[in-house]
């Protein structure tokens, strides 16, 4: 099983990154997908949730509006677009698989810097 993020890096306040997250060793399209971030000194949150299906999505509060995310089964890969990004948005952002039972799966995560 692998979950493999990419598109993180340095960006200035109110810019935008994607994020993606490939999926292999496992069946993608039954599985709850998701993003955790984890910032310096504090706890993993939930930032954003995508059903099997992609028909529910959910949002941590402080990125309603800002980000979206989505998935393409067909390519095992789910996305974070992130828009107007702030200083407190920078974290490790992490892949999370959830098959709504038991089984979990982490990706190694993908720094993310709002900087100027």
């Amino acid at each position: 099983v692998q979950l493999v993020e990419s598109g993180g890096g340095l960006v200035q306040p109110g810019g935008s990154l994607r994020l993606s997250c490939e999926a292999s060793g496992f069946t993608f399209s039954r599985y709850t997908m998701r993003w955790y971030r984890q910032a310096p000194g504090k706890g993993r949150e939930l930032v954003a949730g995508i059903t099997n299906a992609g028909g529910g999505t959910n949002y941590a509060d402080s990125v309603k509006g800002r980000f979206t995310i989505s998935r393409n089964n067909a390519k095992n890969t789910v996305y974070l677009q992130m828009n107007s990004l702030k200083p407190e948005d920078t974290a490790v952002y992490y892949c999370n698989a959830w098959d709504g039972r038991t089984r979990v799966y982490w990706g190694q995560g993908t720094q993310v810097t709002v900087s100027s």
